[in-house]
């Protein structure tokens, strides 16, 4: 029998991080949870057969996820430094604080330019390139793909 406030938990956590499958198994049941247009819910009492495989997740664009603009001549020459991970971007660590990066500041590989919240964890984010921050692209607290650009820096 399915335990309904199991249930609850992980439609929960696929709200809270925006997350549009979620795929549990154990040697008594498994589930699988689809959200967006034509979800499914299935449900499986019996045994899983097999073990499950972890592979690595391969990011796709949420169906309401904001084109990403074409690049202008402006941005030539400019790198990006990408979201590792699917997560919440936060430019400062708390509030009252300063941004990390913000346009016209210098960094370095290791500078700090931001913190990536996924799953309850903040995970700072180094530049990993040296140069000047010239665009922010997204705002705090909005939700990040992986891979999709944070900031655009002019290399040194």
């Amino acid at each position: 029998m399915i335990d309904i406030d199991r249930l609850r938990q992980l439609v929960d956590l696929m709200v809270e991080h925006d997350l549009t499958e979620v795929d549990v198994s154990d040697e008594d049941q498994s589930i699988t949870i689809k959200r967006g247009t034509g979800g499914v819910i299935q449900y499986s009492p019996q045994p899983a057969v097999a073990a499950p495989v972890h592979q690595p997740a391969v990011a796709q664009a949420a169906p309401n996820a904001p084109a990403t603009p074409p690049a202008s001549p402006k941005d030539e020459g400019l790198v990006a430094i990408e979201s590792p991970m699917v997560g919440t971007f936060y430019s400062s660590p708390d509030p009252d604080s300063p941004a990390f990066a913000a346009v016209g500041s210098s960094i370095s590989p290791d500078s700090v330019v931001c913190l990536v919240e996924a799953m309850k964890v903040f995970n700072e984010i180094k530049a990993e390139t040296t140069g000047t921050i010239e665009r922010v692209c997204v705002k705090s607290g909005d939700a990040v793909e992986f891979g999709q650009a944070l900031f655009m820096v002019r290399p040194a």
